[in-house]
């Protein structure tokens, strides 16, 4: 019944990364142009909040590590949409502390982990480095997509948020095809699509303001 459940919560934070794209690409479509809907950024802290549940419930570090980073990305990007300011503050700080207990809870079985991870007779060493890389990259995207935020002072995504995106998710589904992980390359697949059209979107977007100058 337990492990039912913690798959659940799993299963629930998937579904929300998987609707997230798919809601920001079709308001992309409507609107000929890459946007940056406010849903997309509820929903990605709501799923990215699940994945924490979910790794700490499994006492699975490198999920909660993975998630850490662009978890407050996510609280910045809806801080500059003004959507932080109508949800009561006791919320506001639940969200922000989560992640930071998590951590402290399970740092305490990091160097377990460590080995654990990097001393899996099962997984070469060189198939382990592949899947970091791919995590990295693809997490690395938010970083890149704040700075450029940041800058501007102003919640957007970029063309090259998507193009850092297709590289990531390209890795991860090398990984995963090496793996045999379905579950993965489905996922990373469906996601693949939308990223790639939204380059596209982007590239059009420029091309006519270049034609309006």
């Amino acid at each position: 019944m337990i492990f039912s459940y913690i798959t659940i919560i799993g299963f629930l934070a998937q579904i929300l990364f998987s609707a997230r794209i798919l809601v920001q690409w079709i308001m992309s479509e409507k609107a000929k142009k890459i946007v940056s809907p406010s849903i997309y950024w509820v929903l990605s802290l709501l799923a990215s909040y699940l994945m924490f549940v979910y790794g700490w419930l499994r006492d699975d570090f490198s999920i909660i590590l993975g998630q850490f980073i662009s978890y407050y990305i996510y609280i910045w990007n809806l801080n500059k949409k003004g959507l932080l300011d109508k949800i009561p503050k006791i919320f506001t700080y639940i969200l922000i502390a989560t992640p930071i207990v998590v951590m402290l809870f399970l740092v305490k079985d990091a160097g377990t982990f460590v080995d654990q991870f990097f001393h899996d007779e099962d997984i070469p060493l060189y198939l382990i480095t592949i899947g970091v890389i791919g995590q990295l990259t693809f997490t690395l995207r938010f970083v890149y997509q704040w700075v450029y935020s940041f800058r501007r002072h102003i919640s957007v995504l970029p063309i090259g948020f998507w193009i850092i995106s297709i590289i990531g998710s390209g890795i991860i589904i090398a990984y995963a095809i090496m793996r045999l992980d379905i579950v993965l390359i489905v996922g990373q697949s469906c996601g693949f699509i939308a990223y790639g059209r939204n380059v596209i979107l982007g590239h059009k977007e420029k091309k006519l303001i270049k034609e309006k100058i």
